[in-house]
């Protein structure tokens, strides 16, 4: 039997975050192709949203379901499909380029190939820096890491919080050039961001007061 077609939603969350609501009956829906941004003030609640959608915290009240079904009771199986890049990115200042990337991926069970890492790394822009370790990268650089255990991961579902940060022009079209392939490929993903995100026709926006 097929699963059904990956599509995440969430019915009526609230969040409060030291006995502050950030925001109540909140509903939405993401289905396949579909990219969700997420826009509000500082202090809104964006990233609090991200990190429930993700299944990284639970929500005060309400529900998010991913193909159907509740991440609280399939949790392991929505966590294997689910990709989440915030705002600490998890590199180890010590090792390089590729040891952060091999460590990542080995972390998290998946397989991969010398050939399938080296066109990651040449995907982002970083071919040459292989050995370079993460503490002599710029901040843009070690963003570009981060896309790139993003797109080794297979994952349907991306979940982003301000993937432009640190990013030049060039890596900002980076970044909306794998979401269109994402997309393409039949995966979906809910961001934020404070600049304009150019997805053809696929972005739907979600603001928070």
């Amino acid at each position: 039997m097929n699963d059904p077609e990956p599509t995440l939603q969430a019915r009526g969350l609230e969040c409060v975050r030291s006995d502050s609501l950030l925001f109540s009956d909140l509903n939405l829906s993401v289905r396949a192709g579909q990219v969700l941004q997420i826009e509000g003030p500082n202090g809104s609640g964006k990233t609090s949203l991200l990190r429930i959608l993700a299944g990284l915290t639970p929500p005060s009240d309400g529900e998010v379901l991913w193909r159907g079904e509740s991440i609280a009771r399939r949790r392991s199986a929505f966590l294997s499909e689910v990709a989440y890049l915030g705002h600490q990115l998890g590199l180890k200042a010590e090792l390089s380029v590729e040891e952060n990337l091999r460590l990542s991926l080995a972390l998290n069970g998946l397989s991969f190939s010398p050939e399938s890492l080296a066109e990651a790394l040449r995907t982002v822009g970083l071919t040459g820096r292989e050995d370079t370790p993460a503490r002599a990268l710029s901040a843009g650089q070690r963003q570009r890491i981060a896309l790139a255990r993003l797109i080794m991961s297979s994952a349907k579902l991306w979940i982003l919080d301000e993937p432009f940060t640190a990013l030049d022009v060039g890596g900002v079209s980076l970044v909306e050039t794998l979401l269109e392939a994402h997309l393409s490929c039949g995966g979906l993903a809910v961001l934020t961001s404070h600049q304009t995100v150019r997805i053809d026709r696929r972005l739907v926006k979600l603001p928070l007061a």
